[in-house]
């Protein structure tokens, strides 16, 4: 099966091929086959004239991906989308938090995070995915830090390490998504990759914050430089 295959676009859904339709594509290959935006459309329904609901999808989900602590009122930002559905997304979220708690889940091999880090792969840009983790390598939380191609000036110690520091993690383990992979592909890690693990794991040896490992992942696989001994 392949995971993610996002045919969201600006049309409307009634616009759009049966078979493409988000409801049609879930019925069909169940729901780990959608993507996030897609997950999204279903809750949504429809948007408005100005903004067809694979458009509200993605403003919603880039501001869920930029504020991980999504307040209602924040909804309101969201053009095509009104109190009611704003209402339903937001109790959506809260009983996903609820029934599916990332605290206390143990990690013992880069393995065990990629599925609930695998559905990034879709995204268009580069999303830099930080998960910390207390004394016991169980979840603390699963952040972004950073949005954007990943090279010195967009991938921050700062951003990756000041959450951390806040939760009092002992280690974080780093990811992030290479966007022309999403269908597969080469998922190696670059000289860039590298060098950003290794300014990572500097800044982590001062503050007492392993870095376990960085994770690439695009299509339906992950790289791990754990894994690969790369560093």
């Amino acid at each position: 099966m392949k995971y993610f295959q996002n045919t969201m676009s600006s049309k409307r859904i009634k616009d759009m091929n049966v078979c493409d339709r988000p409801r049609e594509r879930m019925q069909e290959k169940g729901a780990d086959a959608l993507s996030d935006e897609e997950l999204l459309a279903i809750l949504i329904g429809s948007g408005s004239k100005e903004n067809p609901v694979g458009n509200v999808a993605h403003d919603l989900l880039s501001l869920i991906d930029q504020k991980p602590n999504l307040e209602y009122e924040d909804l309101k930002s969201i053009k095509g989308l009104g109190p009611a559905k704003g209402s339903l997304i937001f109790a959506a979220l809260e009983f996903g938090r609820r029934r599916l708690p990332l605290k206390r889940r143990q990690i013992s091999q880069p393995g065990d995070i990629y599925p609930l880090i695998r559905h990034y792969a879709d995204r268009q840009q580069e999303h830099f995915i930080v998960t910390s983790l207390n004394g016991a390598h169980e979840i603390i939380s699963i952040y972004v830090a950073s949005v954007g191609t990943i090279n010195r000036t967009l991938v921050h110690p700062r951003e990756v390490f000041a959450p951390a520091i806040e939760q009092r993690a002992v280690a974080i383990l780093v990811a992030h998504n290479h966007p022309s992979n999403m269908n597969g592909g080469e998922i190696t890690p670059s000289s860039e990759d590298i060098d950003v693990t290794r300014r990572l794991k500097q800044v982590g040896g001062i503050l007492g914050i392993t870095v376990i490992d960085h994770m690439i992942i695009g299509g339906e696989s992950y790289y791990s430089m754990l894994e690969h001994e790369v560093l």
